[in-house]
């Protein structure tokens, strides 16, 4: 085991520490920078980390055996045209990408490359954006699902390369015929 302070090993047993803020795990000479930790081993429960996928647009607490948890309802996604909407509304306020830029206090050049269609924003940049411009660039997420375009001739087969492959020449023999 290393000292987390200088960095050498540890010989005997490590020392805990609370140094400026942080409890380390150290050597007995780094354990002079701060003080000395005391602890009794505890038992304590593992946490339950939420990562959402994406933005949740409403969140409701719940109580579950005296544990809160948060439940998401319903998540946001970016619309396909936002970077009309953004330029349109800037143009629309009278803003340049510099007056834009101090009051939602991002770059000029991210800007630019939203409006241009370089960088798709995060939803963190859509909201200021919205809020700035008064527009609505995030949605609660559709779930219509696209229509198969192409159907193998065998239903329970899945659709392959040679597949499409295949579609594609008898396509190209079709257009020579007509």
């Amino acid at each position: 085991m290393r000292c987390e302070v200088c960095g050498r090993k540890i010989h005997g047993k490590p020392i805990k520490a609370l140094i400026e803020g942080a409890k380390l795990t150290v050597c007995s000479e780094c354990s002079r920078h701060g003080t000395i930790i005391w602890e009794e081993e505890t038992k304590q429960t593992p946490m339950l980390k939420i990562k959402p996928k994406a933005t949740p647009s409403k969140t409701l607490k719940t109580q579950v055996a005296g544990k809160t948890q948060i439940v998401f309802e319903d998540v946001l996604e970016l619309v396909d045209d936002y970077d009309i909407r953004v330029r349109q509304a800037r143009e629309k306020l009278g803003l340049t990408h510099e007056e834009l830029g101090k009051k939602i206090n991002e770059k000029v050049s991210v800007l630019k490359k939203v409006e241009t269609r370089k960088i798709k924003p995060d939803n963190k940049l859509a909201a200021k954006l919205e809020h700035a411009l008064r527009i609505k660039l995030l949605v609660p997420t559709s779930q219509e699902k696209a229509p198969a375009t192409v159907t193998s001739k065998q239903p329970s087969r899945s659709l392959t390369l040679g597949d499409l492959v295949q579609l594609d020449r008898n396509k190209g023999e079709a257009e020579e015929k007509a």
